[in-house]
């Protein structure tokens, strides 16, 4: 697996309902559909993500973690807040870090 983003399943508590498509393309305004639809494919081929489809019109998709999913966010989450508690520090030596791009 390259690197993803998992945007399905997170927190503790109860679990929320299976997020749709669209509902998933609102909480990532930076990535394209294309990368988006992209990226849950290839979470689906690797295990990770569930898609569920429901047969009607208008059509609907469900996504959802697998056991197997939820258990690599669960050892990411200390990686996870490790950037949260950096953040700031990464975000002002960005530019010292990577020149060219600034």
């Amino acid at each position: 697996m390259r690197g993803h983003i998992c945007p399905v399943g997170g927190g503790g508590g109860a679990p929320p309902p299976p997020p749709r498509f669209g509902e998933l393309r609102r909480k990532l305004p930076k990535i394209s559909e294309k990368v988006l639809a992209q990226q849950l494919r290839e979470l689906e081929a690797d295990g990770i993500v569930h898609r569920e489809n429901f047969p009607q019109v208008p059509p609907k998709v469900e996504y959802s973690l697998t056991d197997f999913g939820t258990s690599l966010n669960e050892a990411l989450a200390p990686l996870g807040a490790w950037g949260r508690a950096h953040m700031a520090h990464l975000e002002a030596t960005y530019p010292q870090r990577h020149p060219a791009e600034a």
